[in-house]
């Protein structure tokens, strides 16, 4: 036992955790700690506002496989991250959010700054700590950064600010290191044997493969199987791009050849994915879930088996450990696949050729309000780009290595058929909480946890104005990072279901203010360029990386692009309106 400060029992304890960056607005509430955070070794990287430094620390922890911690001011410094923690939450990022709070006197007297601050990330944690006698500083902080590995998930640590001053005498507890299994002897046995059986098996690569660092181990599963494998929703990072088995990711937006060939499946295997709803409808008309195949599902959270779709075996167990225990006991037999391997992988190849020819075909969408978008733009701008073209011409122009974060939005979502990687932890997007201004904080914390890797940004113009302040953090703390911000003028999202199923009855949808973002961006302190002709976005892209990696700048490349909508993302969840009163009968 040490006598110290709480503050330093805190402090020392984030440093056994390996702790060396946060994430926050500096603040009274937790300034007795934030003292001697430099000594110690840990850098505060100041941000703008406080959702942009939750969404960094959700980064920062994607790209590192490490605990990533915001940090801030009570009260309303600490309610503007729980957007932030619950976009964290849902990509299983293991964030811890330091809450200070009204100091343990003043509670319930409506002082200053004064928040009840649990509930308010309840639903969204996967553990609370809460500092109610100082004396258990250290051991409530450690719970919070192994609770946050080890249950893969933000974690809060709330702590009144008055019990950071004393002393008391302490022991800095060691990071719990937890080794997890494959799964039950049975259901391995189980699966290898419906494996062995099958036909035509489909591997689904999900994000548990990447957060377990199983990519060598899912590899070589699907090399045995010689199935085609095709990513989880908004995880095409989770299998190679360049490998021969490789199809593209299920769900909105998504890989038609991935969805034809998963149609054709006896047995599918989705290693290390909860099979969520978004990433399993229909798409490009095709509804493509396999209903009378054999499901196999592997995930470390045992709530998440069987929970969308009905499923023949699960196996709780980490994804990489599941596909080693898997192949082992497959090693040594003959798999009624072995017989059409062949075939199979010619039917791979064709179906990705098929889809690869009708991408770069499809230039431009072609509903009946596209084209009218198109012709609109021809005649008062001039030949503005069209979204598909530009999300190809980006595609070509990646570097390697690269690591891209995408915002929500219309044209983000088109993106998912043209984004592909060859490593893990490279792609970030919001998952399922689906908020806007996402993508540039979380890459400038992704960034900040991997500075030889190139970081790219995209957002729309709606989302790019909720967050491009973060332009500055970027600029200012030397984490040079790229953004392209695709300027359509519109909340194009949402403005496609009024296309669809509102007669065109636009309301709240435009953003036609005549902003140059490029222009902002160098107000800011980066780099700004404008683009709007199609030869010069893949070099545009080049020269921004390239100034990020060789002259650390930061750079904002707007494209000006037409008007023209992709699918929209909740056509699942609308229908046709209905009026009964008599003066909306013209609004149906």
């Amino acid at each position: 036992m040490t006598r110290m400060t709480p503050s330093e029992a805190f402090v020392e304890t984030m440093v056994a955790n390996g702790v060396t960056t946060t994430f926050g607005i500096m603040g009274s509430a937790f300034m007795d700690a934030m003292d001697i955070f430099a000594p110690a070794g840990i850098r505060l990287i100041p941000v703008v506002h406080e959702q942009g430094a939750a969404h960094m620390a959700d980064g920062y922890a994607r790209v590192s496989g490490r605990h990533g911690v915001v940090v801030g001011q009570n009260g309303p410094g600490i309610s503007n991250c729980v957007t932030a923690i619950a976009a964290a939450f849902w990509a299983h990022s293991p964030v811890v959010i330091v809450t200070p709070q009204t100091g343990t006197m003043g509670i319930g007297l409506g002082g200053f700054q004064e928040a009840n601050q649990l509930p308010m990330f309840e639903e969204f944690t996967k553990y609370q700590g809460h500092i109610n006698n100082e004396r258990r500083m250290a051991e409530i902080t450690a719970r919070c950064f192994d609770r946050a590995l080890s249950e893969m998930g933000p974690t809060q640590l709330n702590i009144p600010r008055d019990r950071f001053y004393g002393d008391i005498d302490v022991e800095i507890p060691e990071p719990m290191v937890l080794d997890r299994g494959p799964g039950g002897t049975k259901s391995l046995d189980a699966a290898a044997d419906m494996l062995t059986e099958a036909e035509f098996p489909v591997m689904i690569s999900g994000g548990g493969v990447v957060m377990g660092d199983a990519m060598a181990e899912c590899i070589a599963l699907a090399e045995r199987l010689g199935c085609p494998v095709v990513n989880s929703y908004l995880h095409n990072d989770s299998f190679p791009a360049s490998h021969p088995q490789w199809c593209g990711p299920l769900g909105y937006q998504g890989s038609k050849a991935a969805m034809k060939l998963i149609s054709q499946a006896d047995v599918v295997l989705a290693l290390g994915t909860r099979l969520g709803p978004f990433g399993t409808l229909p798409q490009h008309d095709l509804n493509y879930w396999p209903e009378d195949a054999k499901i196999i599902q592997v995930d470390a959270d045992h709530k998440m088996l069987g929970l969308v779709k009905p499923i023949s075996v699960g196996i709780h167990g980490d994804a990489g450990a599941a596909a080693e225990a898997l192949l082992e006991r497959l090693a040594d037999r003959t798999l009624a696949c072995d017989a059409t391997a062949e075939a199979r992988a010619a039917k791979t190849a064709e179906e990705k050729d098929i889809w690869e020819t009708e991408l770069n075909e499809w230039m431009h969408e072609d509903d009946a309000f596209s084209k009218e978008m198109i012709a609109e733009a021809e005649l008062e701008e001039g030949d503005w780009l069209h979204p598909r073209q530009v999300l190809r011409e980006l595609e070509k122009a990646m570097p390697a290595r690269v690591m891209v974060s995408t915002d929500i939005g219309n044209i983000n979502s088109v993106a998912n058929s043209y984004l592909r990687f060859e490593e893990p932890r490279s792609f970030f997007a919001a998952m399922s909480w689906g908020n806007c201004g996402y993508a540039l904080p979380t890459i400038i914390g992704a960034k900040a946890a991997a500075p030889d890797r190139p970081a790219v940004a995209y957002a729309g113009d709606g989302a790019w104005a909720m967050s491009m302040v973060e332009i500055m953090t970027a600029v200012r703390h030397d984490i040079p990072v790229t953004a392209v911000v695709f300027h359509n003028r519109q909340w194009g999202a949402e403005k496609k279901n009024q296309v669809d199923f509102y007669g065109r009855r636009f309301v709240a949808g435009e953003l036609d203010g005549g902003e140059d973002y490029a222009e902002i961006a160098r107000a800011m302190g980066a780099e700004g360029v404008r683009v709007d002709k199609i030869d010069n976005v893949g070099a545009a892209l080049s020269d921004a990386i390239a100034a990020q990696m060789n002259e650390g700048k930061t750079t904002v490349i707007e494209v000006m692009v037409t008007k023209e909508l992709g699918d929209p993302f909740r056509k699942d969840a609308l229908s046709r309106p209905i009026r009964f009163l008599e003066k909306y009968q013209d609004y149906v």
